[in-house]
């Protein structure tokens, strides 16, 4: 599991390579599928405003779960939480709120955060998954109505995970 948040993490960060070493790996295996006679379905998830729906509280328990304690959780947490917001239109602003969820983009630690947050996706689904911030890609052999409905499945599968994880 460890070297799967590794992985993302390595595909992420790497400046100028990071969609570019994401899509090739991706279309490495479905060519291998392909060249092999084998029929591909391929799903293209994008989890809307995702960044932005990450529970403070469980990203922290999943952290914990990786093995991140003691004083980097607590300096996590801290970094995390303390956050207001509030909207301020023509001229009228609303009262503070707290932040609640949410990793700040635009640093490094927001998107590493996310892909641990949601680095449990595939473990829902048997098809091949595949990261990329909050877009995630999945691939499937087809040659059979078994496949279909296994896919159909995965696809549910990951309908609840992102109910159970993402959304509030």
């Amino acid at each position: 599991m460890c070297v799967c948040v590794y992985v993302c993490i390595y595909i992420y960060i790497v400046k100028n390579r990071s969609r570019l070493t994401n899509l090739l790996i991706f279309l490495e295996e479905v060519t291998n599928y392909v060249d092999s006679g084998y029929l591909v379905d391929i799903m293209y998830l994008d989890f809307q405003k995702a960044f932005d729906k990450v529970l403070h509280k469980r990203l922290l328990h999943k952290l914990a779960a990786h093995g991140i304690r003691s004083e980097l959780l607590l300096w996590i947490e801290n970094w995390l939480s303390g956050r207001k917001q509030r909207v301020t239109l023509n001229g009228q602003s609303s009262s503070w709120k707290d932040v609640l969820s949410g990793v700040p983009q635009g640093l490094v630690l927001g998107p590493i955060l996310f892909l641990i947050y949601i680095n449990d996706v595939d473990e829902s689904v048997a098809c091949k998954v595949l990261k990329f911030a909050d877009n995630t890609k999945i691939c499937s052999v087809v040659n059979s109505q078994e496949d279909i409905e296994s896919l159909h499945n995965d696809l549910k599968n990951l309908v609840k995970w992102s109910v159970d994880a993402i959304q509030r």
